[in-house]
């Protein structure tokens, strides 16, 4: 997948006005996943990422311990929206990352994060919420 699609992918299923705002959301959620998951698997799922894209995971303070709640809030502040429109933003963004990514990937990801993370994932292969 290319930085333009991805961008664009995401800027459909959150109906947000620009680009900017795309890569915005883009940029809060997967800083954040980075954040939070081990450093070698932040670098895995970059992977195969548009070079434009996996520079947030690479970028994040990787191998913090935080729940679901403080994983919302954080995108919440960087994505500058409500937490329930970031929790949103988080789902939509993960869906677009699994149309780019090998599944074995996210099922890395999925093992090392806690089942409080389930709702991260809930839109996965879901295509009726846009």
């Amino acid at each position: 997948m290319k930085h333009d699609e991805f961008v664009g992918d995401v800027q459909h299923r959150l109906e947000l006005a620009s680009r900017g705002e795309a890569i915005r959301a883009t940029r809060a959620v997967l800083e954040t996943l980075g954040e939070r998951l081990q450093a070698d698997e932040a670098a895995d799922l970059a992977g195969p990422l548009p070079m434009e894209i996996d520079r947030f995971l690479h970028a994040a303070d990787s191998g913090q311990l935080f729940d679901f709640d403080e994983y919302v809030a954080r995108v919440s502040q960087r994505a500058r929206v409500e937490p329930a429109e970031a929790a949103f933003y988080a789902k939509v963004v993960v869906d677009v990352v699994e149309d780019a990514v090998p599944d074995t990937e996210l099922d890395d990801v999925t093992a090392q994060l806690p089942a409080g993370y389930d709702e991260l994932f809930e839109l996965l292969g879901d295509d009726s919420y846009y």
